[in-house]
C-alpha cells in the first residue's frame, strides 16, 4: 500500500510517517522504482503500535524502548513493566503539576473583578514572575 493507505489503516499522518522513519523510529519504507514508498501490513502494525504508544502519552525515546521489546521475542515482561510503571510516575508528576496550575489561575481568576478597571491581580501575578 502507498503511504496514503498505510496511514489511513494505522492512523498516523503521512507527515508523521515520514518523521518517523527521518528519525529512524520505524525502517526506512521499500520504494517502487518511481521512488514511492510502499508499505505492508506489517509495517501497518507498527504504526498503528506507535500511534496506540503516542496515544498513551509515550514519549518518542520510550517507543523506541517499547518497541525493541515488542519485537524481542526474548524480552522479559518485567522491562515492559518498569517502563509502564515509570510512565505512570511521570503522568502523575504531570497532574499534579497541572492541578497546582489549575488552582493558582482560578484563584487569580477569582480574585480579579473583571470590570473596566485596569488593575488585575492576574497581570500583576504574572509580572511579579
Amino acid at each position: 500500500m502507498n503511504i496514503g493507505e498505510a496511514a489511513k489503516a494505522s492512523g498516523v499522518s503521512s507527515k508523521m510517517i515520514r518523521h518517523y522513519e527521518s528519525i529512524g523510529l520505524i525502517d526506512a519504507a521499500r520504494r517502487t522504482d518511481a521512488g514511492y514508498r510502499v508499505y505492508a501490513q506489517r509495517d501497518v502494525r507498527v504504526l498503528q503500535f506507535i500511534h496506540r504508544a503516542r496515544m498513551l502519552g509515550f514519549s518518542l525515546e520510550q517507543i523506541r524502548e517499547l518497541l525493541a521489546l515488542w519485537q524481542d521475542k526474548a524480552r522479559a515482561s518485567s522491562d515492559v513493566r518498569a517502563l509502564a510503571h515509570s510512565h505512570v510516575a511521570d503522568l502523575e508528576r504531570k497532574i499534579a503539576e497541572m492541578e497546582a496550575m489549575k488552582r493558582t489561575l482560578a484563584r487569580l481568576a477569582a480574585s480579579c473583578h473583571g470590570d473596566a478597571r485596569p488593575d488585575c491581580p492576574i497581570l500583576d501575578d504574572l509580572a511579579a514572575g
